[in-house]
């Protein structure tokens, strides 16, 4: 008589036909799921957005509060940030808006205000930035279908 052994763990087959479910599986879930890059720059594009509707009025509140209305300059947690003397918002610059909303290398900030997002090589992306306006520290124009990059 052959004595009845206590099976542990899993057959070969059994091992081999969940392997077989999961690659199904992951076959039909993978395209969906494959291209987060799009989305993760619509993502850095609005909230870099935030980011400038807050500061600006963070700068602004300091400027007021410091109540010298000629004053060209406020500081931020150890931050200059210069303003716009006239109506007390931060600057259209890196050193203005720029340093206020802590932008990183990979947004370029047109004199005119316009802030843009660029790929790791500068190039800018089409149709991924928003208006900025140091009149009144509003932010405008956000565009965030950042599919494609612009043509040098």
């Amino acid at each position: 008589m052959i004595p009845a052994r206590n099976q542990k763990g899993f057959t070969l087959i059994e091992l081999v036909m969940v392997i077989v479910i999961l690659g199904i599986l992951a076959a039909f879930a993978l395209p969906r799921f494959a291209d987060f890059g799009t989305e993760a720059k619509t993502a850095t594009i609005n909230g870099a957005a935030g980011s400038v509707r807050s500061a600006a009025s963070i700068a602004h509140a300091r400027w007021v509060a410091d109540g010298d209305a000629s004053s060209t300059q406020v500081t931020l947690d150890g931050v200059d940030i210069t303003m716009d003397a006239t109506n007390g918002y931060p600057a259209a610059s890196a050193a203005g808006i720029g340093a206020a909303a802590q932008l990183s290398d990979e947004f370029n900030l047109a004199t005119s205000g316009l802030i843009s997002l660029t790929n790791p090589e500068g190039t800018l992306y089409t149709d991924c930035d928003f208006q900025y306006s140091e009149t009144n520290g509003t932010v405008t124009s956000v565009e965030d279908d950042c599919e494609t990059l612009a043509t040098p």
